[in-house]
């Protein structure tokens, strides 16, 4: 049943998702913590930090460690394949159809419709991030991680692996 649960949490996110790894992570989310309740939101957002740290699309990494930590290795290739063949079959099809009809308006338009919405699920999820923080850690350091990340990204144009090492550090520092 547990490996049925898996496949479940990780393939309805990835069947309705649209836009990605970034794009999904709220549905993965909405899954793992809201309805099954395999991790709470704080042990999410670790492992979604831990996750991006790491080379390769976020949410195949996700499902394998939350795969891996539910049910072991057999719960970490359920979930993974969750994760990657359906989006690979649909992909496939959609491909072939869009291919077809790529100079249609009605394609293009489509195309401009999603960006509204993955922005929106973004935001959100930097909200619930950002609150989150704020109840475990005060506003204080929430806005401090957050406006050195705005300026080394922005004003410095420096990597973001950097801002997440800093991160990580000053969290280890001062929070740990």
């Amino acid at each position: 049943m547990i490996y049925w649960e898996l496949f479940l949490a990780f393939f309805i996110p990835n069947i309705v998702g649209y836009g990605g790894g970034p794009a999904i992570i709220p549905l993965i989310e909405n899954e793992v913590v809201g309805r099954y309740g395999w991790m709470t939101s704080q042990q999410f957002a670790e492992t979604l930090a831990l996750g991006n740290t790491l080379p390769s699309p976020i949410a195949t990494k996700m499902a394998g460690y939350i795969g891996y930590d539910v049910a072991g290795i057999g719960g970490s290739a359920v979930a993974t394949f969750a994760t990657v063949a359906p989006s690979l079959l649909l992909m496939l099809v959609a491909l072939g159809t869009l291919y077809r009809y790529r100079d249609s308006i009605k394609v293009k338009s489509m195309s401009q419709w999603v960006r509204p919405v993955i922005m929106v699920l973004m935001a959100y999820l930097t909200w619930s991030f950002a609150a989150e923080g704020v109840d475990n850690d005060g506003w204080l350091h929430v806005a401090i991680i957050g406006a050195a990340a705005t300026l080394l990204l922005w004003r410095f144009k420096l990597h973001p692996i950097w801002a997440v090492l800093l991160g990580l550090i000053y969290g280890g520092l001062l929070l740990g």
